[in-house]
């Protein structure tokens, strides 16, 4: 794991200190060593940030060049099939002086050119400079496991693996982009191409960009997307499963593959569980980590963790997480680009920062639950479907807007008020809907109300679906995943230079859950997971509880409750600059004991006010 930095124009770049200062600001992504390089004709700079994973000699070096200097490539992530390449690649003649992933992608570009991509299994951003074409070719892996941010304006293109680096240029504009403000309200991220400062944008997963430097012309292009169901696919469930474990097999035991010690984020639940017993038998003792909240069983997952820890042997640890200072929060504001309002993101830090002490590489359960449909979401408008698709749409939505708009978060049935006005043919019901229209504009001025957003964000993303179910897990993919799960482990992660990897994600396992996977395997009225609990039931102990849903969380209802985090939160949100209406954070506050989703608002409208002053950002 690294970071990455660059910039390309069609003029000489004449500040180039920037580009020095960028890289050394994600210092966390590659500690371990450093380099810089330019074209003869100053036009093109590359910069770069080690984390030695893989060929820990200095052969594994970058900025990296082909022999004959015309080809230089900035990598950041790893690619898991290099071994199987690099054989493809000596075949054809290709001399290898270095047994790094690196070297693979340079001569495979060499080799393929862009049609290189076709080829690559693993997490990835990266640049590669040809001299040749006088072209930037850039790529992002099909998950978006690895971030790509760049601006691009006039006669020059800039990118690097976090917003941090490019800020590095002081004379950047910095103006939050009030429409991603919407959607960060709306949705708990900002989707899409757009970032939340304006003019910055994001390179979309299993995308590529192609920098024209003579013309300064831009051409983004897809070169991956998400298959359809196969609906001539008929294979019973035990030959589902046992595809399903073959795959997942193999690709632990690529993602297990490092020149340094590598262990398991274990939460106790079914999807790293699932990794765990996988791994357990490639490496004998594999260490395993979980997170203990002693003072709130309800985020503890202890019991689950060790239960799975002892049926499989492993070296476990548990980091109990009682003593959390909210000064933490700065530093996670600082180290996430853009606002994370997802709570979860503290343990992911605090449980990363342990790790990285023992261990190089953790490998997690990230991305089952979007693939096999594991949120409360899919089966519930499975639920809706089954249930509201012989009532008039008119009335339910009708219903639905006055319960969003009326009746408190506290009220127990609100939720499902407003899941009437469900639209079985088209809507999605986000993961963790954060604020109705109505919420935020009583916080902050906004533009655009929630449907709306729903719509542009259902109707860029999403294409045609035969079901609900099919619609809600090809949203979470392009979405949620993306923009919320994947940013939160690779900044947690990066921040104590841990590389996590994520075995769910491996590209034929992806294929194979939304081309070979029927929807009834997914999600049902009442069921979620179901391929995967059938898994788990072959491969874990017999006493397993498969009908919890935890993963990492934290305790904040209760720590808003204390003067400690309350009284630190309140001096943020009420400070005289403050983005947001105090007569509504005052009444957040005010219901913070009658619901845990008040505490998580708080808990998000903080990041963003500290992420805002932290960065310097303007509003308007």
């Amino acid at each position: 794991m690294c970071g990455i930095i660059g910039i390309a124009s069609r003029d000489l770049v004449s500040e180039r200190e920037w580009l020095s200062i960028g890289r050394d600001a994600m210092i966390h992504r590659g500690p371990d060593s450093f380099g810089e390089f330019w074209s003869q004709d100053g036009r093109v700079g590359l910069g770069h940030r080690r984390l030695s994973i893989i060929d820990l000699s200095p052969g594994g070096h970058q900025p990296m060049m082909n022999a004959e200097k015309s080809i230089c490539v900035v990598l950041n992530g790893e690619v898991y099939n290099f071994k199987y390449l690099r054989q493809v690649l000596q075949k054809q003649g290709f001399k290898f002086v270095s047994d790094s992933d690196t070297e693979v992608l340079l001569f495979a570009y060499e080799h393929w050119g862009e049609d290189c991509l076709d080829y690559l299994e693993g997490m990835y951003a990266f640049a590669i400079y040809d001299s040749r074409k006088n072209i930037l070719f850039c790529a992002r892996d099909c998950a978006g496991e690895k971030p790509f941010f760049y601006y691009h304006e006039g006669r020059s293109i800039r990118f690097a693996s976090e917003l941090k680096g490019l800020l590095a240029d002081t004379s950047l504009p910095r103006h939050i982009d009030q429409e991603a403000l919407d959607y960060l309200l709306s949705f708990n991220y900002v989707p899409g191409e757009r970032s939340i400062l304006k003019g910055f944008n994001k390179l979309p997963p299993g995308h590529k960009l192609v920098y024209d430097i003579n013309s300064s012309k831009i051409q983004i292009s897809q070169f991956w997307k998400l298959p359809n169901f196969d609906s001539l696919t008929d294979l019973s469930t035990n030959c589902l499963v046992d595809q399903l474990e073959e795959l997942l097999v193999a690709s632990v035991a690529n993602q297990l593959t490092a020149d340094v010690p590598v262990g398991i984020l274990l939460s106790g639940g079914l999807d790293s569980s699932i990794v765990t017993a996988i791994a357990a038998k490639h490496v004998r003792n594999i260490k395993t980590y979980t997170v203990s909240f002693p003072g709130s069983p309800r985020y503890d997952e202890t019991k689950h963790a060790n239960l799975v820890a002892k049926a499989f042997g492993t070296d476990h640890t548990t980091i109990v997480a009682d003593e959390i200072s909210p000064e933490i929060l700065v530093k996670l504001a600082h180290q996430y680009d853009e606002p994370m309002i997802d709570s979860s993101m503290i343990p992911t830090f605090v449980i990363s920062r342990v790790i990285s002490t023992k261990c190089r590489v953790a490998l997690g359960g990230d991305g089952a639950d979007e693939l096999f449909g594991g949120y409360f979401s899919a089966s519930q408008v499975a639920c809706l479907e089954k249930h509201l698709s012989y009532l008039s749409f008119m009335p339910r939505r009708w219903i639905s807007g006055l319960a969003m708009d009326h009746l408190p978060r506290s009220f127990r049935g609100r939720q499902k008020l407003i899941n009437f006005g469900f639209n079985c043919k088209s809507d999605i019901l986000p993961v963790h809907p954060f604020l109705s229209g109505p919420e935020r504009s009583s916080l902050v001025s906004s533009s655009d109300d929630y449907v709306v957003c729903a719509e542009k964000l259902r109707s860029a993303r999403i294409s045609n679906c035969s079901d609900s179910v099919s619609r809600m897990t090809r949203f979470d993919f392009c979405n949620y995943l993306p923009e919320d799960i994947l940013v939160k482990t690779d900044r947690a992660s990066m921040l104590n230079s841990l590389e996590q990897r994520a075995p769910f994600l491996d590209r034929r396992i992806i294929e194979f859950a939304f081309r070979s996977v029927p929807t009834y395997q997914k999600a049902t009225c009442g069921r979620k997971k179901i391929l995967l609990k059938e898994l788990g039931a072959k491969l874990l102990p017999k006493d397993f509880s498969f009908d919890r849903k935890q993963g990492f969380g934290v305790p904040l209802q209760e720590w808003f409750g204390g003067k400690r985090w309350g009284s630190y939160v309140q001096e943020v949100l009420l400070a005289p600059d403050s983005l947001f209406s105090k007569k509504s954070v005052n009444y957040l506050f005010d219901q913070v004991n009658k619901s845990p989703c008040y505490a998580e608002t708080l808990f998000g409208l903080c990041m963003i006010e500290l992420w805002r002053k932290l960065y310097k950002v303007a509003v308007k």
